[in-house]
């Protein structure tokens, strides 16, 4: 570890709780998919933030539109309406499924959202004890209580008893649990269209058309989850496009806000109309600056020819994935759809995530399950095939 590194390691374990098992390096600039760390050296930037920084680093319309609205205001709270949470609302409702949008700051935030108002939207249309949400083994929704709990994964929950009441898992596509879980006292099915931080895991189409429809029969809410899916990651502007089945209520964050925080729960106008006044509140929700960023992201995704682009520089980054898996004979399919892809290994993740990066290649290694590729939705072809060379030498060292 160079000197730089060592002494900022030093200073923030003495000061920063210690709740991220943190690489040791420090990343202080970027421009498009390439970052530089503190002693200068270069990466290639395939996590991107944990897919926050979806138009790379730096993007210029991301860049002007944080400058202007610096000079101008940056919060005003939500006591007052902000003609940017207005704007960036439009882009999303035209674009969407929804009708009406609540502004927060992240994912979690988001989602928290998500199950408060499918419950009480449930008490109000139907009884009091309808407030079950049913959610999948090895999801992903957040850390707060109740999303920890919504999270079907034990190690994210040890310690924290007792945990909310009310949440079931289901195994992933598993048509059969879904059915026999379902009941008069589920308030709503809340999914991932891909899983994320699980290992990434599509869902079939024939599973969400399921839910969807055992929501309709048992008067449930369907969430899609789109934090990590949605905006464009997928190679459609919401994951949830590919398999027309659309859901009541769809939260985002991550990468709308370009590095900014925010976070958004969509919902459809019947189930938006169930938040009244003083049910639910944000104090930076939605605030100038986020959104007015959020507004300079969605233009950008919504220009002609941006999606396909990125699906045609996607299904090209999975061929050629998929090219080295064959080559070192790992016996694994590369899963996931746009830029959102894994590799499944049963060894060695660790060992070659640490090897890439000594090679200028940042990637991440999800649930001791797979190799996660997040890149930046504009990368060129030439960075691609910069990272499948990367992979190429690791896997010929070390597998």
């Amino acid at each position: 570890m160079c000197e730089k590194t060592h002494t900022m390691v030093q200073r923030g374990q003495k000061v920063v709780i210690n709740t991220y098992g943190r690489l040791p390096m420090a990343i202080v600039k970027g421009k498009g998919t390439t970052v530089w760390d503190i002693e200068g050296k270069q990466y290639l930037d395939f996590v991107t933030g944990l897919a926050v920084s979806s138009l790379g680093h730096s993007h210029p319309a991301v860049v002007e539109a944080i400058q202007k609205q610096a000079e101008e205001i940056l919060h005003t709270s939500n006591l007052y309406w902000i003609p940017n949470q207005i704007a960036l609302a439009e882009k999303l409702v035209e674009h969407s499924f929804a009708d009406q949008v609540f502004f927060c700051n992240s994912g979690a935030e988001a989602n928290e959202a998500a199950i408060k108002i499918a419950r009480k939207y449930a008490k109000e249309h139907y009884s009091e004890d309808k407030y079950e949400i049913l959610t999948l083994v090895n999801s992903f929704h957040g850390r707060t209580l109740a999303t920890l709990t919504a999270t079907g994964q034990t190690k994210y929950q040890k310690g924290y008893a007792p945990l909310p009441e009310g949440f079931t898992y289901v195994p992933i596509n598993d048509l059969a649990q879904l059915e026999e879980k379902m009941s008069p006292q589920v308030a709503a099915v809340m999914l991932e269209p891909i899983q994320g931080e699980g290992g990434v895991f599509p869902l079939e189409v024939e599973f969400l058309a399921k839910a969807r429809q055992l929501c309709d029969d048992y008067g449930a809410l369907l969430i899609f989850d789109e934090i990590q899916v949605g905006l464009g990651r997928t190679g459609k502007l919401f994951a949830y496009e590919w398999s027309n089945v659309a859901p009541d209520i769809m939260t985002l964050a991550k990468a709308l806000g370009g590095g900014v925080p925010i976070g958004v729960m969509l919902a459809k106008e019947n189930v938006a109309a169930t938040f009244k006044p003083g049910d639910h509140a944000s104090t930076f929700g939605g605030n100038p600056l986020a959104t007015a960023v959020g507004c300079a992201v969605m233009d950008v995704l919504t220009e002609e020819g941006f999606l396909e682009n990125v699906q045609k520089r996607a299904q090209y980054f999975k061929q050629e994935l998929q090219k080295l898996a064959d080559k070192y004979q790992t016996g694994t399919e590369i899963r996931g759809q746009g830029f959102i892809l894994g590799w499944p290994l049963d060894r060695l993740g660790a060992e070659i995530v640490e090897g890439a990066r000594e090679k200028g290649l940042l990637i991440n290694f999800v649930g001791g399950k797979a190799l996660r590729f997040l890149p930046p939705l504009n990368v060129s072809y030439q960075e691609i095939d910069e990272a499948i060379t990367i992979l190429d030498q690791i896997f010929a060292e070390c597998w």
